[in-house]
Protein backbone atom coordinates (compact mmCIF):
# COMPACT_ATOMS: atom_id res chain seq x y z
CA UNK A 1 0.00 0.00 0.00
CA UNK A 2 1.17 3.41 -0.59
CA UNK A 3 2.40 5.32 1.99
CA UNK A 4 3.73 8.23 0.47
CA UNK A 5 1.62 11.11 2.39
CA UNK A 6 3.64 10.17 5.22
CA UNK A 7 7.53 10.58 4.61
CA UNK A 8 8.56 8.97 8.20
CA UNK A 9 12.89 9.17 9.21
CA UNK A 10 13.97 5.35 9.12
CA UNK A 11 14.48 4.13 12.65
CA UNK A 12 18.35 3.81 12.19
CA UNK A 13 18.95 8.00 11.20
CA UNK A 14 16.82 8.72 14.88
CA UNK A 15 17.38 8.28 18.65
CA UNK A 16 13.71 8.06 19.23
CA UNK A 17 11.00 6.19 17.82
CA UNK A 18 8.22 8.53 19.75
CA UNK A 19 8.69 11.69 21.60
CA UNK A 20 5.76 13.10 23.55
CA UNK A 21 5.06 16.36 24.95
CA UNK A 22 2.58 16.13 27.88
CA UNK A 23 1.36 16.77 31.46
CA UNK A 24 1.93 13.40 33.29
CA UNK A 25 -0.80 12.96 37.07
CA UNK A 26 -1.16 10.95 39.26
CA UNK A 27 -4.59 9.33 38.77
CA UNK A 28 -6.38 7.73 42.04
CA UNK A 29 -9.05 5.20 40.82
CA UNK A 30 -11.72 4.23 43.66
CA UNK A 31 -12.39 0.94 41.35
CA UNK A 32 -15.82 0.31 41.80
CA UNK A 33 -16.08 2.63 44.64
CA UNK A 34 -17.66 6.55 44.22
CA UNK A 35 -15.01 9.37 44.43
CA UNK A 36 -17.18 11.04 47.20
CA UNK A 37 -17.43 7.55 49.32
CA UNK A 38 -13.81 5.36 49.02
CA UNK A 39 -11.45 5.20 51.37
CA UNK A 40 -8.91 3.63 49.49
CA UNK A 41 -7.49 4.49 45.94
CA UNK A 42 -5.34 2.32 43.93
CA UNK A 43 -2.60 4.87 41.82
CA UNK A 44 -1.73 4.86 38.57
CA UNK A 45 0.36 7.34 36.35
CA UNK A 46 -1.47 8.91 33.07
CA UNK A 47 -2.00 11.68 31.26
CA UNK A 48 -3.28 11.63 27.56
CA UNK A 49 -0.30 12.51 25.79
CA UNK A 50 2.13 10.50 27.64
CA UNK A 51 0.32 7.61 27.24
CA UNK A 52 0.28 7.19 23.60
CA UNK A 53 4.04 7.37 23.92
CA UNK A 54 4.14 5.21 26.91
CA UNK A 55 1.34 2.66 24.69
CA UNK A 56 3.90 2.69 21.82
CA UNK A 57 7.05 1.56 24.26
CA UNK A 58 5.87 -1.13 26.48
CA UNK A 59 3.20 -2.94 23.67
CA UNK A 60 4.72 -2.10 20.46
CA UNK A 61 8.50 -2.29 21.52
CA UNK A 62 9.67 1.71 20.21
CA UNK A 63 12.50 3.60 21.86
CA UNK A 64 10.63 6.92 23.21
CA UNK A 65 10.96 9.09 25.44
CA UNK A 66 8.51 12.34 27.75
CA UNK A 67 8.92 15.63 27.67
CA UNK A 68 7.54 16.87 30.63
CA UNK A 69 8.00 19.01 34.07
CA UNK A 70 7.76 16.92 37.75
CA UNK A 71 7.65 18.80 41.24
CA UNK A 72 10.54 17.77 43.35
CA UNK A 73 8.99 16.19 46.51
CA UNK A 74 8.17 12.82 47.69
CA UNK A 75 4.63 12.97 45.23
CA UNK A 76 6.61 13.89 42.58
CA UNK A 77 9.03 11.10 43.00
CA UNK A 78 6.08 8.72 43.71
CA UNK A 79 5.31 9.60 39.95
CA UNK A 80 8.42 9.54 38.31
CA UNK A 81 8.17 5.53 39.81
CA UNK A 82 5.49 4.95 38.39
CA UNK A 83 6.90 6.17 35.02
CA UNK A 84 10.20 4.33 35.51
CA UNK A 85 7.93 1.14 35.19
CA UNK A 86 6.58 2.68 30.94
CA UNK A 87 10.40 2.28 29.47
CA UNK A 88 10.56 5.70 28.48
CA UNK A 89 13.25 7.66 28.79
CA UNK A 90 12.78 11.22 31.28
CA UNK A 91 16.24 12.51 29.94
CA UNK A 92 13.76 15.47 28.86
CA UNK A 93 11.63 15.89 32.41
CA UNK A 94 12.50 19.28 34.54
CA UNK A 95 12.55 18.79 37.52
CA UNK A 96 10.65 22.12 39.19
CA UNK A 97 11.66 23.20 42.96
CA UNK A 98 9.04 22.37 45.99
CA UNK A 99 7.88 25.37 48.33
CA UNK A 100 6.99 23.12 51.17
CA UNK A 101 3.60 23.90 50.64
CA UNK A 102 2.23 23.52 47.17
CA UNK A 103 1.92 27.44 46.24
CA UNK A 104 3.66 27.40 43.26
CA UNK A 105 4.36 23.98 42.26
CA UNK A 106 2.67 20.51 42.70
CA UNK A 107 2.08 17.25 40.94
CA UNK A 108 -0.88 17.18 39.19
CA UNK A 109 -4.19 14.60 40.24
CA UNK A 110 -6.67 12.87 38.42
CA UNK A 111 -9.57 11.30 40.54
CA UNK A 112 -11.83 8.84 37.91
CA UNK A 113 -14.56 6.49 38.64
CA UNK A 114 -15.12 3.90 36.11
CA UNK A 115 -18.81 4.06 35.82
CA UNK A 116 -21.10 1.14 35.30
CA UNK A 117 -24.28 0.30 33.59
CA UNK A 118 -26.66 3.55 33.78
CA UNK A 119 -23.84 5.22 35.97
CA UNK A 120 -21.42 7.10 33.61
CA UNK A 121 -17.61 7.87 34.44
CA UNK A 122 -16.71 10.58 36.26
CA UNK A 123 -13.85 12.51 36.35
CA UNK A 124 -12.46 15.15 39.11
CA UNK A 125 -9.39 16.76 38.14
CA UNK A 126 -7.26 18.65 40.75
CA UNK A 127 -4.15 20.19 38.97
CA UNK A 128 -4.00 23.58 39.06
CA UNK A 129 -0.30 24.92 39.62
CA UNK A 130 1.30 21.73 38.14
CA UNK A 131 4.73 21.76 37.58
CA UNK A 132 3.83 20.84 33.98
CA UNK A 133 1.17 23.94 33.46
CA UNK A 134 3.80 26.58 34.50
CA UNK A 135 6.52 25.73 31.58
CA UNK A 136 7.24 28.34 29.01
CA UNK A 137 8.64 28.41 25.99
CA UNK A 138 11.99 28.79 25.83
CA UNK A 139 12.21 25.92 28.43
CA UNK A 140 13.11 23.46 26.42
CA UNK A 141 16.09 23.14 23.84
CA UNK A 142 14.02 21.52 20.64
CA UNK A 143 16.41 21.40 18.05
CA UNK A 144 18.67 19.51 20.70
CA UNK A 145 15.63 17.03 20.59
CA UNK A 146 14.51 16.77 17.10
CA UNK A 147 18.03 18.11 15.14
CA UNK A 148 20.54 16.24 17.26
CA UNK A 149 19.06 13.34 18.98
CA UNK A 150 16.77 13.52 16.24
CA UNK A 151 13.12 11.87 16.43
CA UNK A 152 10.61 9.76 13.91
CA UNK A 153 7.24 11.21 15.64
CA UNK A 154 6.24 13.56 17.88
CA UNK A 155 3.21 13.58 19.71
CA UNK A 156 1.25 16.07 21.73
CA UNK A 157 -2.31 17.63 22.10
CA UNK A 158 -4.80 19.79 22.91
CA UNK A 159 -4.96 18.39 26.93
CA UNK A 160 -1.79 20.08 27.38
CA UNK A 161 -2.34 22.96 24.99
CA UNK A 162 -5.19 23.71 26.76
CA UNK A 163 -3.54 23.16 30.40
CA UNK A 164 -2.83 26.97 30.98
CA UNK A 165 -2.31 30.18 29.17
CA UNK A 166 2.01 29.05 28.43
CA UNK A 167 1.19 25.53 27.46
CA UNK A 168 -0.37 26.55 24.05
CA UNK A 169 3.08 28.24 23.34
CA UNK A 170 4.84 25.46 24.38
CA UNK A 171 2.75 23.50 21.98
CA UNK A 172 3.20 25.81 18.94
CA UNK A 173 7.41 25.78 20.07
CA UNK A 174 7.69 22.21 19.47
CA UNK A 175 5.22 21.67 16.44
CA UNK A 176 7.20 23.84 14.54
CA UNK A 177 10.48 22.54 15.30
CA UNK A 178 9.81 19.40 14.68
CA UNK A 179 8.43 20.49 11.35
CA UNK A 180 11.86 22.41 10.09
CA UNK A 181 13.65 19.11 11.59
CA UNK A 182 11.20 16.56 9.56
CA UNK A 183 9.62 15.36 12.20
CA UNK A 184 6.17 13.47 12.04
CA UNK A 185 3.34 15.30 14.02
CA UNK A 186 0.14 13.81 15.41
CA UNK A 187 -1.87 16.00 17.33
CA UNK A 188 -5.12 14.78 19.53
CA UNK A 189 -7.55 17.38 19.65
CA UNK A 190 -9.00 16.03 23.11
CA UNK A 191 -11.46 18.78 23.65
CA UNK A 192 -11.94 19.75 27.55
CA UNK A 193 -14.45 21.94 28.81
CA UNK A 194 -13.27 22.52 32.20
CA UNK A 195 -9.79 23.14 30.75
CA UNK A 196 -10.27 26.16 28.58
CA UNK A 197 -12.90 27.88 31.17
CA UNK A 198 -10.75 29.77 32.69
CA UNK A 199 -8.88 30.55 30.04
CA UNK A 200 -10.83 32.11 27.44
CA UNK A 201 -13.31 29.44 26.97
CA UNK A 202 -14.25 27.73 23.10
CA UNK A 203 -13.12 30.80 21.47
CA UNK A 204 -9.72 30.31 22.87
CA UNK A 205 -9.61 27.16 22.06
CA UNK A 206 -10.41 27.48 18.52
CA UNK A 207 -7.38 30.54 18.30
CA UNK A 208 -5.28 28.64 19.56
CA UNK A 209 -5.54 24.72 17.77
CA UNK A 210 -6.20 26.71 14.58
CA UNK A 211 -3.10 27.88 15.31
CA UNK A 212 -1.54 24.98 15.81
CA UNK A 213 -3.40 22.79 13.13
CA UNK A 214 -1.02 24.26 10.05
CA UNK A 215 1.89 22.31 11.54
CA UNK A 216 0.25 18.49 12.49
CA UNK A 217 0.43 15.93 9.65
CA UNK A 218 -1.89 13.14 11.64
CA UNK A 219 -4.80 14.75 13.34
CA UNK A 220 -6.18 12.62 15.70
CA UNK A 221 -10.00 13.78 17.43
CA UNK A 222 -13.84 12.65 17.54
CA UNK A 223 -16.60 14.81 15.94
CA UNK A 224 -17.00 17.07 18.82
CA UNK A 225 -13.43 17.70 18.95
CA UNK A 226 -13.52 18.57 15.45
CA UNK A 227 -16.56 20.92 16.11
CA UNK A 228 -15.63 22.27 19.17
CA UNK A 229 -11.73 22.61 18.96
CA UNK A 230 -11.26 23.81 14.75
CA UNK A 231 -14.99 25.15 14.23
CA UNK A 232 -15.88 22.86 11.54
CA UNK A 233 -19.77 21.26 11.79
CA UNK A 234 -21.12 18.30 10.20
CA UNK A 235 -24.26 19.04 8.55
CA UNK A 236 -27.35 17.35 10.25
CA UNK A 237 -25.78 15.84 13.30
CA UNK A 238 -27.32 15.99 16.33
CA UNK A 239 -26.56 17.98 19.45
CA UNK A 240 -25.64 14.65 21.35
CA UNK A 241 -23.89 13.68 18.08
CA UNK A 242 -25.95 10.40 18.59
CA UNK A 243 -27.03 10.23 14.74
CA UNK A 244 -24.29 11.91 12.13
CA UNK A 245 -24.80 10.70 8.57
CA UNK A 246 -21.57 9.30 7.38
CA UNK A 247 -21.23 11.19 4.43
CA UNK A 248 -21.40 14.15 6.12
CA UNK A 249 -19.01 13.03 8.51
CA UNK A 250 -16.45 12.22 5.58
CA UNK A 251 -17.15 15.81 4.38
CA UNK A 252 -16.67 17.58 7.42
CA UNK A 253 -13.07 15.16 7.34
CA UNK A 254 -12.08 16.39 3.53
CA UNK A 255 -13.09 19.96 4.89
CA UNK A 256 -10.36 19.67 7.75
CA UNK A 257 -7.86 17.82 5.22
CA UNK A 258 -7.81 21.01 2.96
CA UNK A 259 -8.33 24.04 5.36
CA UNK A 260 -5.21 22.52 7.07
CA UNK A 261 -3.17 20.41 5.13
CA UNK A 262 -3.54 17.64 7.66
CA UNK A 263 -2.32 14.06 5.63
CA UNK A 264 -3.76 11.78 7.92
CA UNK A 265 -7.14 12.38 9.67
CA UNK A 266 -8.92 9.50 12.16
CA UNK A 267 -10.83 9.07 14.75
CA UNK A 268 -12.65 6.79 16.91
CA UNK A 269 -16.39 5.86 16.46
CA UNK A 270 -17.88 5.72 19.91
CA UNK A 271 -21.47 4.77 20.54
CA UNK A 272 -22.01 4.31 25.07
CA UNK A 273 -24.99 1.90 24.80
CA UNK A 274 -23.80 2.15 28.42
CA UNK A 275 -21.00 2.69 30.42
CA UNK A 276 -20.14 -1.08 30.17
CA UNK A 277 -21.38 -1.70 26.75
CA UNK A 278 -19.86 0.65 24.12
CA UNK A 279 -19.90 -0.11 20.23
CA UNK A 280 -16.40 0.76 19.31
CA UNK A 281 -14.44 1.16 15.78
CA UNK A 282 -12.30 3.76 14.07
CA UNK A 283 -12.08 5.41 10.74
CA UNK A 284 -8.82 6.97 8.80
CA UNK A 285 -8.57 9.14 6.24
CA UNK A 286 -5.11 9.25 4.20
CA UNK A 287 -3.57 9.66 0.97
CA UNK A 288 -7.23 10.36 -0.28
CA UNK A 289 -9.15 7.45 1.04
CA UNK A 290 -11.35 6.19 3.72
CA UNK A 291 -10.41 3.41 5.58
CA UNK A 292 -12.48 1.92 7.90
CA UNK A 293 -11.50 -0.30 11.24
CA UNK A 294 -12.60 -3.71 12.39
CA UNK A 295 -15.76 -2.98 14.28
CA UNK A 296 -16.25 -4.25 17.75
CA UNK A 297 -20.27 -3.59 18.98
CA UNK A 298 -21.19 -4.34 22.28
CA UNK A 299 -17.46 -4.42 23.49
CA UNK A 300 -17.42 -4.41 27.27
CA UNK A 301 -15.66 -1.94 28.92
CA UNK A 302 -14.13 -2.43 32.81
CA UNK A 303 -11.91 1.45 32.11
CA UNK A 304 -12.82 3.79 29.60
CA UNK A 305 -10.10 5.97 30.23
CA UNK A 306 -7.13 5.62 27.35
CA UNK A 307 -8.92 3.83 24.76
CA UNK A 308 -8.53 7.06 22.56
CA UNK A 309 -4.57 7.21 23.56
CA UNK A 310 -3.93 3.47 23.19
CA UNK A 311 -5.67 3.83 19.79
CA UNK A 312 -3.90 6.34 18.85
CA UNK A 313 -0.61 5.09 19.74
CA UNK A 314 -1.66 1.25 17.52
CA UNK A 315 -2.42 3.94 14.51
CA UNK A 316 0.82 5.53 14.90
CA UNK A 317 2.49 1.92 15.45
CA UNK A 318 1.16 0.80 11.73
CA UNK A 319 3.25 3.76 10.01
CA UNK A 320 6.06 3.52 11.83
CA UNK A 321 6.51 0.04 11.22
CA UNK A 322 5.75 0.61 7.65
CA UNK A 323 2.34 -1.79 7.66
CA UNK A 324 -0.29 0.77 5.38
CA UNK A 325 -3.27 2.53 6.93
CA UNK A 326 -5.37 -0.20 6.68
CA UNK A 327 -3.44 -1.97 9.40
CA UNK A 328 -2.91 0.83 11.17
CA UNK A 329 -5.97 1.94 11.50
CA UNK A 330 -7.28 -1.79 12.77
CA UNK A 331 -4.27 -1.89 15.30
CA UNK A 332 -5.72 1.64 16.59
CA UNK A 333 -8.88 0.12 17.15
CA UNK A 334 -7.96 -3.39 18.46
CA UNK A 335 -5.32 -1.75 21.03
CA UNK A 336 -8.00 0.89 22.52
CA UNK A 337 -10.39 -1.84 22.75
CA UNK A 338 -8.03 -4.00 24.93
CA UNK A 339 -6.75 -0.79 26.91
CA UNK A 340 -10.26 -0.48 28.15
CA UNK A 341 -10.56 -3.90 29.26
CA UNK A 342 -7.46 -3.45 32.07
CA UNK A 343 -7.70 -0.89 34.74
CA UNK A 344 -5.53 2.58 34.62
CA UNK A 345 -5.27 4.32 31.95
CA UNK A 346 -2.33 3.00 29.88
CA UNK A 347 -2.47 -0.39 28.15
CA UNK A 348 -0.98 -3.42 29.57
CA UNK A 349 -1.54 -5.48 26.13
CA UNK A 350 0.91 -7.12 23.85
CA UNK A 351 1.54 -7.04 19.83
CA UNK A 352 0.55 -10.40 20.11
CA UNK A 353 -3.13 -10.12 21.39
CA UNK A 354 -3.32 -6.56 19.46
CA UNK A 355 -3.07 -8.21 16.63
CA UNK A 356 -5.63 -11.49 17.97
CA UNK A 357 -8.39 -8.71 18.25
CA UNK A 358 -7.21 -7.74 14.70
CA UNK A 359 -7.79 -10.80 13.03
CA UNK A 360 -11.22 -11.45 15.06
CA UNK A 361 -9.89 -13.47 17.62
CA UNK A 362 -12.43 -14.60 20.81
CA UNK A 363 -12.10 -14.22 24.38
CA UNK A 364 -11.77 -17.80 24.77
CA UNK A 365 -9.32 -18.80 27.18
CA UNK A 366 -5.64 -19.09 25.54
CA UNK A 367 -3.44 -21.47 27.56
Amino acid sequence: MSTSALSIKPAGSCRWDIVSLGEVMLRLDPGENRIHTSRTFNVWEGGGEYNVARGLRRCFGLKGAIVTAICDNPVGHLLEDCMLQSGLSLDYVSWKPFDGIGRSCRVGLNFTERGYGVRAAVGCSDRGLSAASQMRPGEVDWDQIFGKDGVRWFHTGGIYAGLSETTSEVVIEAVKSARKHGTIVSYDLNYRPSLWKSIGGQERAREVNQTIAPFVDVMIGNEEDFQAALGLTIKGATEDFSSIDKNAYQDMIRTAVKKFGFKATATTLRVARTATFNDWAAILYYDGQFYNSISLPNLEILDRVGGGDSFASGLIYGFLAGKGPQYAVNCGCAHGALAMTTPGDTSTASLAEVERVMKGGTARVNR
